[in-house]
């Protein structure tokens, strides 16, 4: 499985040696869609508003326990393509911004920690 490759601190695309749209390989691949899944507000994906952790209804400046994010964002990290588990293990607010990690293990077996 390939996805656009990212570019790790601005998330925007980045282009391979001949001016394409680079792409990822797994693991990064994976590692990558999960981080995005993680960093996606309900209702901002385009083609299917459904997807999405309700950051504005329900996560920020709404007082929710961390537990409650953890969950969220284990969800999101399942409905990755080849994610078979997930597990929250690292929540911080920092200037209204949530980050953390999240250890995930794909279909191969193959365990990864993922930062968002």
């Amino acid at each position: 499985m390939d996805t656009i490759l990212l570019e790790p601190v601005s998330w925007d695309l980045l282009l391979d040696a001949h001016g394409n749209i680079a792409l990822a390989n797994r693991p990064y691949a994976i590692a990558q869609d999960v981080a995005s899944a993680a960093k996606l507000f309900l209702g901002e994906l385009y083609y299917d508003q459904s997807k999405g952790l309700p950051y504005f209804q329900s996560i920020l400046g709404a007082g929710q326990s961390p537990l409650f994010l953890a969950a969220q964002l284990e969800a999101a990290a399942l409905t990755v393509p080849e994610v078979v588990a997930a597990q929250c293990t690292d929540i911080s607010y920092t200037d209204r911004v949530a980050s953390g990690n999240l250890k995930v293990i794909d279909a191969t077996g193959q365990a990864q920690n993922v930062t968002f």
